[in-house]
């Protein structure tokens, strides 16, 4: 299983954790996109799908450009990431 990253996905807006395989080779704009699904229906609809949403490493605070390839961010097996709407 070398072409996905399992991370921690938090959702400061409800309060939840969660666990999710990330593929290597996809832009982290894409990877964001699938995360604004993926957490609208693992919330039955709490979490509301946004546009200007951000993805941030949450031990660093780095926030992760769109147009980078994910492999070649810092992201690995057990990294903490934030989604956040703001």
């Amino acid at each position: 299983m070398n072409d996905k990253v399992n991370v921690e996905i938090i959702v400061p807006e409800i309060e939840e954790k969660y666990n999710v395989l990330l593929p290597i080779n996809k832009r982290i704009g894409t990877i964001i996109n699938l995360l604004n699904k993926a957490v609208n229906e693992l919330s039955y609809g709490d979490y509301i799908i946004s546009n200007c949403n951000k993805l941030y490493n949450a031990d660093n605070l780095s926030l992760y450009k769109p147009e980078s390839l994910l492999f070649e961010t810092d992201i690995r097996n057990g990294t903490r990431l934030i989604l956040f709407s703001k």
